[in-house]
């Protein structure tokens, strides 16, 4: 076993850190000492989707805890083999807005291009934890269909490159899309959303810096973190790193039940998102996926933190509070009492 305090994964490569990630719960458990008899149903949960997390992220884990919020998003359990009604595969029904491969085109103005299926880390909420990749993986080539369909609708201003992760892809293919994108004219700002910073700091190097200046386009970067904990000196560093490359930093999270469902939890996490130059964007009731009810927050419940922590922040760092309903022209914000 492996001691958590050992960091020989600071001296890796982001690829060799993708690569050498844990899959194995038991491989997990050892790292943070937890006796695996105590959860002995880890494994059905494992059939259904699989543990992925890297070294980085398990190091900001407690050892011994059981609770930690870190590893509670990451954990496979059984109660996601539970079915639960109103719980779907495909809750905000993206498969209905996916016109050609790759591509999800809900909202005016603006689409989002699946950039690369993989993920460095499996959120055990994640909404795409069903969505068929396979299907959605276009080849370099085939790129030309989805870029075309932008192409032709100058009403699209925006590309959100998401996934999977969009960072957990080489540079050189990551520069020759963004390239692409950056010849359609009416498209002005890329938006790129990520959970590499956070899981896989050593991600954010100079060449994907260069990557990402070296176009015309504006660049957002919207990180996904759901707790202060995830914040740690290599993150900041990332983060500082984007910030000073002059891109603007958004944050989301999706509220999620015994990791930041409390007040306390929630200042926290936007007062430290505030350190390191992240602004607080939307807080998102959980998506009704399959396998994820036992993290799912009401909004009765919701809108009561919120006002708890709009007595407690300025209002630049309180994060809208919203929900994704399928075939809405927006997320839609939940008025507060």
């Amino acid at each position: 076993m492996i001691p958590l305090k050992d960091t020989f994964w600071q001296t890796e490569s982001w690829q060799q850190q993708m690569s050498g990630m844990i899959r194995d719960p038991e491989q997990l458990l050892q790292r943070l000492r937890l006796n695996p008899e105590e959860h002995p149903d880890i494994a059905a949960a494992m059939q259904q989707f699989p543990l992925r997390v890297p070294e980085a992220f398990v190091a900001k884990m407690k050892i011994g805890d059981w609770h930690d919020p870190l590893l509670m998003q990451v954990l496979p359990l059984a109660k996601e083999t539970q079915e639960q009604v109103g719980y779907v595969n495909d809750p905000l029904e993206e498969i209905d807005a996916n016109p050609v491969p790759g591509l999800i085109h809900k909202y005016h103005g603006r689409v989002l291009l699946i950039a690369n299926p993989s993920c460095a880390v499996h959120c055990r909420y994640c909404f795409r934890r069903n969505f068929p990749y396979d299907s959605n993986n276009p080849s370099q080539r085939d790129w030309q269909k989805t870029l075309d369909y932008i192409a032709d609708r100058p009403d699209i201003s925006e590309v959100i490159l998401s996934g999977g992760d969009p960072l957990s892809a080489p540079d050189e293919y990551l520069q020759k899309l963004i390239n692409k994108i950056a010849l359609i004219p009416h498209v002005t700002t890329l938006r790129i959303h990520t959970r590499l910073p956070l899981v896989l700091p050593a991600r954010i190097t100079p060449a994907l810096i260069r990557v990402l200046s070296e176009n015309r386009l504006r660049i957002v970067m919207v990180i996904h973190c759901n707790h202060a904990n995830e914040i740690d000196s290599h993150t900041e560093v990332a983060l500082n790193t984007l910030h000073k490359a002059g891109f603007m930093l958004l944050n989301q999270s999706v509220l999620l039940k015994e990791i930041n469902d409390s007040a306390d939890t929630l200042v926290k996490l936007s007062q430290r998102l505030f350190e390191v130059n992240v602004m607080p964007y939307y807080l998102h009731l959980l998506d009704k996926v399959r396998g994820a009810a036992h993290f799912d927050v009401n909004e009765v419940e919701a809108q009561a933190l919120m006002n708890a922590i709009l007595a407690r922040l300025p209002g630049y760092l309180v994060p809208r509070l919203v929900v994704e309903e399928p075939s809405a022209s927006s997320k839609r914000p939940l008025a507060l009492s």
